[in-house]
């Protein structure tokens, strides 16, 4: 024997004895921390100052920073309380897979390897399902790829991790990135979104290859979940491809599993058109998480607004902001009540609500909706706002152009939308899902409405637009969304100047959703026939548009009366429309100074007032009270078919500065508080 040799076996006996000695020293304090943590979960109000002890006792043991890392995670609402969570969950994945890894390789290899480790596997999906939530609510997909591999590497028997859909969700979450922003991505939106179906296929292939022994260990029903879990995620990769009938199909499976999320189904029937079953959907009972974004308080307040119904919306938003606060999801449900706002014809709040969301760091927890999409909302929005307010000039004083203060205002308004406009067409032409997001209607992953889609491009390449929503009518297979197409044609053509092609397009469409078509199967619903309930924005944009193309021309009976349906189905729009109202004025109890200033300003709004009782226009009833150093206005709206428009609605004011104009908007159903700012100040 060398001396060489000997001394090698020296050295291996000391390192043995060495780190027995040391493994016996850690054994004891990790006995005692596994004894101590049986009480206390790491969800506990009391996990932190245990994981704390947990650490004085050995650092080195990866349950104390477990403790620590889900205890953050749990009250984090922000993305440095994410951050915060990162560093001992990181921790605690690299500690648990030092010493337990060759344990996990070697889990599935006998019954008894599988029951002693079962709480060590335990641990380790709880720490690395806990950092793979960190790192996506703060836009590290990357690094859950890392833990992704990293759980991949020990070949386990039974995909407890979900690995497959968590990469099919990763892949599908950032499809419009590029390699160049994380290695794991390909270079296009298509690319990414084969590479998410792929993983899902390499689930079921993991599934099939296991199935026999996986029966054998856990029971003849094993599987059921993990293909579940599957199906979820196909469902929202073939409604993003408009496969319309797969995802379907899918979202069936999941029912008949009791693993639907409604809110995705309810968005896929959104998308659909079928606004009535979206309502319903996103209404029943679902689970969501307490600090992330539950996408029911933005989508519904959408469908309110299609429906005419935006004083619903600003209820709803309100009452969960109160609930929620300033937590992720507060930017997106800020939006939703600013828009809401907006189509109340509030304008003022409305702005308040898009400054709130602008300045709104927000995390997009537990959504498909991304930074872009939220930013490009506001912009647009902002831009529909301004030009709002353009209009409101032009409506509260017939005289405007006379006014220096109104002009000014007016051409600074116009200068600002045309600066936010060519930031919103940045945005747009920058967003490689353009197409899927803002130029096919209804998508459910778009964060913007028909309406404002048709917005933004009514301004550029009228031809360009025009003949692509043709083509739309051709390829698109969603039945109920064809009239939408036909409405951006309609109005593209009026954009154009063609008047004439555009009230011809315009009645046609008129015709075709209200006309049963006869040959259809009576025992569904006629495609064609639009829903009163749920789509009054299209109505009341249809009837726009007709009533603009038969303005000025010698029969103005097709102008009244499509002007009249345009009050009737959405007053609060008409005020920004450019349309002048025809109204019945009747003022009626007690008069002074300020009454008659305030009737005065009323009458020089921008609406035409009629003599007598005039049975083809709106009848406005106006009683007015004093009521010691304040007055008091009810307000009576009926249309001309005797809808009422607005009923006894209050409006409490001090004196008559702006009192009139306020008037003027109450009068097509806007809302606001009772009390006029006026007594406040």
């Amino acid at each position: 024997m060398t001396r060489q040799f000997f001394i090698l076996i020296i050295l291996i006996w000391f390192g043995f004895n060495f780190n027995s000695a040391s493994a016996q020293k850690n054994f004891a304090q990790r006995y005692e921390i596994d004894a101590k943590r049986i009480g206390v979960s790491p969800f506990d109000k009391d996990a932190l100052p245990r994981s704390r002890e947990f650490l004085r006792l050995d650092s080195t043991y990866y349950v104390g920073w477990m403790y620590e890392g889900i205890y953050k995670y749990e009250r984090s609402s922000d993305y440095l309380g994410y951050k915060n969570a990162i560093h001992p969950l990181q921790k605690a994945f690299d500690l648990i897979n030092k010493d337990y890894g060759n344990a996990f390789k070697r889990l599935f290899s006998s019954p008894q390897m599988y029951m002693d480790n079962q709480i060590r596997l335990n641990d380790l999906y709880e720490i690395e399902n806990t950092l793979q939530l960190c790192y996506n609510n703060i836009e590290m997909p990357d690094s859950s790829m890392s833990l992704l591999d990293k759980v991949d590497s020990y070949h386990l028997q039974k995909d407890f991790f979900g690995t497959c859909t968590e990469r099919a969700w990763l892949f599908h979450r950032n499809r419009f990135f590029t390699s160049d922003k994380f290695d794991f991505l390909k270079n296009t939106i298509e690319e990414n979104e084969k590479m998410a179906a792929r993983w899902c296929y390499n689930g079921f292939e993991k599934i099939q290859k296991n199935q026999s022994i996986n029966d054998y260990w856990f029971g003849p029903h094993q599987s059921d979940d993990d293909r579940l879990m599957i199906y979820h995620n196909l469902a929202i990769l073939h409604a993003y491809k408009q496969d319309y009938d797969s995802a379907e199909y899918y979202y069936k499976k999941l029912e008949e599993g009791n693993r639907i999320s409604w809110g995705n189904y309810a968005e896929l029937q959104m998308e659909m058109g079928n606004f009535d079953k979206s309502l319903e959907y996103f209404n029943k009972r679902q689970l969501y998480r307490e600090h992330g974004l539950d996408e029911k308080y933005y989508y519904v307040p959408v469908l309110y607004v299609l429906g005419g119904r935006p004083k619903e919306a600003i209820t709803m938003e309100n009452q969960k902001i109160a609930r929620s606060g300033s937590t992720p999801g507060f930017g997106w449900y800020s939006i939703a009540l600013a828009r809401s706002y907006l189509y109340d014809g509030q304008l003022d709040s409305s702005e308040f609500y898009l400054n709130k969301a602008a300045n709104f760091k927000e995390l997009h927890i537990g959504t498909t909706l991304t930074q872009s999409q939220y930013d490009f909302t506001i912009n647009l929005l902002k831009v529909q706002l301004i030009d709002k307010k353009a209009e409101q000039i032009k409506f509260l004083n017939r005289g405007w152009w006379y006014s220096f203060t109104d002009l000014y205002n007016f051409i600074a308004l116009k200068i600002e939308k045309y600066l936010d406009i060519y930031v919103v067409v940045n945005e747009m032409a920058n967003n490689p899902e353009r197409k899927r997001i803002v130029y096919d209607l209804f998508c459910n992953e778009s964060t913007v409405s028909f309406d404002e889609s048709i917005y933004l491009l009514k301004d550029f390449s009228n031809s360009f637009f025009q003949s692509k929503y043709e083509d739309y009518q051709l390829k698109d297979k969603r039945k109920k969304i064809q009239r939408y197409f036909k409405l951006f044609c309609t109005k593209l053509k009026y954009e154009n100047g063609d008047k004439k092609e555009a009230a011809a397009a315009g009645e046609n469409l008129l015709k075709e959703s209200f006309t049963v078509n006869p040959a259809s199967d009576e025992s569904v619903l006629n495609e064609n026939l639009v829903d009163t309930a749920t789509e009054k924005l299209f109505l009341a944009r249809l009837y726009e548009v007709l009533a603009k193309s038969y303005e000025k021309e010698e029969d103005q009976t097709k102008f009244n009366q499509n002007r009249n349906n345009y009050f009737d189905v959405y007053p609060q729009l008409l005020p920004f429309s450019g349309i002048t109202m025809q109204m019945n004025l009747s003022v009626s109890g007690e008069t002074d100074e300020v009454i008659t200033q305030v009737v005065n300003d009323l009458k020089d709004c921008n609406i035409d007032w009629t003599k007598g009782m005039d049975t083809g226009v709106p009848s406005v009833s106006i009683k007015f009270a004093k009521k010691g150093k304040l007055y008091e206005a009810i307000i009576n709206v009926k249309s001309p078919t005797g809808k009422t428009i607005v009923n006894d609605a209050q409006l409490v004011f001090k004196n008559a500065m702006g009192t009139g104009k306020e008037l003027a908007l109450r009068l097509f159903a806007k809302g606001g508080v009772v009390e006029y700012e006026q007594v406040k100040n």
